[in-house]
């Protein structure tokens, strides 16, 4: 992979992570599995459609302002003011981040909130081409009647292969 899409990868992946400042109204633990599992993916979604749009904004409403990221590459960012710069800087008009079918898997965290596994693809805008594939780990946290992303962890980073879809 050539440096650009390398870095364009690497900060894709960052932000995987998870992850919707979305309002509602009941504590995590009052959630059965199937509504936990609902919100999160939605939140996934939101957090994604926010970063493939370059909507900066909305992206940044996700991420708590404790945020912590880890990368297996890039190493340690400790706040979303410097995880969004880097989208806008490295991401936006260039990559688009796809959740891998079936790869998803929710897990609650008493008194807290949750924790989201999965892999992502990351597909040049440019040729359409997906060009890197990592597994994600994020923490949400369920804060104030909202759900945040508190923690990332972006690891596994391989070039994409048809034949192998899953890290």
């Amino acid at each position: 992979m050539n440096n650009l899409i390398r870095v364009a990868v690497l900060l894709a992946s960052l932000l995987p992570l998870t992850v919707l400042a979305q309002d509602s109204p009941d504590p995590p633990d009052h959630l059965s599995s199937a509504e936990l599992e609902r919100t999160l993916t939605a939140l996934d979604a939101a957090l994604f459609d926010a970063y493939n749009r370059c909507d900066l904004g909305a992206f940044r409403a996700l991420l708590a302002d404790d945020l912590e990221f880890y990368h297996d590459q890039g190493g340690v960012m400790r706040s979303p003011d410097a995880v969004t710069t880097a989208v806008r800087d490295n991401i936006c008009g260039k990559v688009r981040r796809e959740l891998v079918p079936g790869t998803l898997e929710i897990d609650p965290i008493a008194g807290f909130g949750a924790i989201e596994t999965a892999s992502h693809r990351f597909c040049e805008l440019a040729s359409g081409k997906c060009v890197g594939i990592a597994r994600f780990l994020h923490v949400w946290k369920y804060q104030d009647g909202h759900w945040l992303v508190s923690r990332i962890v972006s690891y596994r980073h391989r070039p994409w292969s048809d034949a192998d879809p899953t890290p």
